[in-house]
């Protein structure tokens, strides 16, 4: 089973890794602008799997959950959620990884 999570923890984590590059750019370009619908649906999966992992002491905000599809949020905020979220799993990966064998322990 801990095979399995640490699987999770790293294909999530690559996922993040990727919509927070993606949605940095597209933040850089028109910070103000919405972000599509399609690309919101994505962005909530993720989250939600990358809440269920961080759990509700190492999430970095309390009270978020994902994203409202009906209320569009812009390039700019997406980008601040995901940053923080991408340091939350960061720092987890940190704490769990063996100081002696660098392997991660999710048990």
């Amino acid at each position: 089973m801990k095979e399995v999570k640490i699987e999770l923890f790293r294909k999530i984590h690559a996922q993040l890794k990727g919509l927070h590059d993606e949605i940095s750019l597209l933040s850089k370009k028109s910070p103000i602008d919405p972000v599509n619908k399609f690309k919101l649906k994505l962005i909530n999966s993720v989250l939600t799997t990358v809440n269920e992992i961080l759990g509700p002491k190492n999430k970095p905000f309390e009270n978020f959950l994902v994203f409202d599809e009906d209320d569009l949020p812009n390039n700019g905020d997406v980008n601040m959620i995901l940053s923080q979220y991408l340091s939350c799993m960061k720092e987890l990966e940190r704490a769990k990884r063996s100081t002696s064998s660098e392997i991660m322990d999710f048990s």
